[in-house]
């Protein structure tokens, strides 16, 4: 009997960026057109990491391919404080930059939270200031983290009903758990939020009709912690010997799931999409 193929139940996150990216590319021609504005994004990168060089060398990347003006702004790994807030204040009084990306992680000297604050809110491409997370949390969703977005508009785009349905969130960090969470409450979901606490955690995957695990462990979740038909999405990424995992091991729950992402290709380019469409929201704000 010939292998069943379960490429229907994947979620393709690079042709769905490729759409979203199309759709940018053209409101930022007519933003220029009527407007004479050129949406801008200014990166500050503060050492030499390789994954953040690379992450950089990504966004800016996706900045050509739609249009957007973009500014990669290098400091020495030995940049005091001082030097980190006098660049964001710079950035935020400047008109052709609309919206400033913070590469994180900084070296450890440096306070990211005191440099996050600093960044004017309404270019916070990242979505990750105070400010814009209390808006999340009261249902006025703005400029949000990206990942968690992505998650919500390939929810939206491949149809899966959220009202009602019991969302699992495997993870509760700032970056993407905790938006995450916030964002299906406000579809009016039942969310669990799952954590290295959490005692039992198969007993909450079991029941979820969406899973979402942000973890960076590899292969967390076995096909056995899934319900049939359940929808599945991967956020975590592990390198092993020059190979990409992902939380949940899909070659596995592929079987069981309804719709899941795959690691690379999956959420990973949402998340660059919808900064691309941050950045566009903020220059037209401007």
């Amino acid at each position: 009997m010939a292998e069943e193929n379960y490429d229907s139940r994947k979620m393709d996150g690079r042709a769905l960026s490729k759409r979203i990216e199309e759709q940018i590319r053209h409101d930022v021609e007519l933003l220029k057109r009527e407007r004479t504005i050129i949406p801008g994004l200014a990166t500050i990168l503060v050492g030499d990491d390789p994954a953040s060089r690379m992450y950089v060398r990504l966004k800016h990347k996706a900045c050509e391919r739609v249009g957007i003006h973009a500014e990669d702004h290098k400091m020495a790994a030995s940049s005091t404080q001082d030097e980190l807030i006098r660049l964001v204040k710079d950035l935020n009084s400047r008109e052709d930059i609309h919206g400033i990306l913070l590469q994180l992680p900084l070296p450890t000297h440096l306070d990211e939270k005191a440099a996050m604050l600093a960044i004017d809110p309404s270019k916070d491409a990242d979505g990750f200031h105070p400010h814009n997370m209390g808006r999340l949390l009261i249902g006025d969703e703005w400029l949000v983290p990206c990942t968690p977005k992505g998650v919500i508009r390939a929810i939206e785009e491949y149809k899966v009903p959220i009202q009602g349905k019991h969302a699992v969130v495997v993870g509760h960090s700032n970056v993407v758990g905790k938006p995450m969470a916030s964002m299906l409450i406000n579809r009016n979901a039942t969310v669990s939020v799952c954590h290295v606490y959490t005692k039992d955690l198969k007993r909450f995957t079991l029941d979820a009709d969406i899973l979402i695990v942000a973890t960076g462990v590899k292969h967390l979740i076995k096909a056995d912690m899934i319900k049939d038909g359940a929808v599945i999405f991967d956020v975590g990424i592990t390198e092993e010997e020059g190979k990409v995992y992902g939380d949940v091991d899909y070659e596995n729950v592929v079987k069981k799931a309804s719709l899941i992402t795959p690691v690379p290709g999956g959420v990973g380019p949402m998340t660059i999409a919808i900064l691309m469409e941050h950045v566009l929201m903020a220059a037209r704000n401007g």
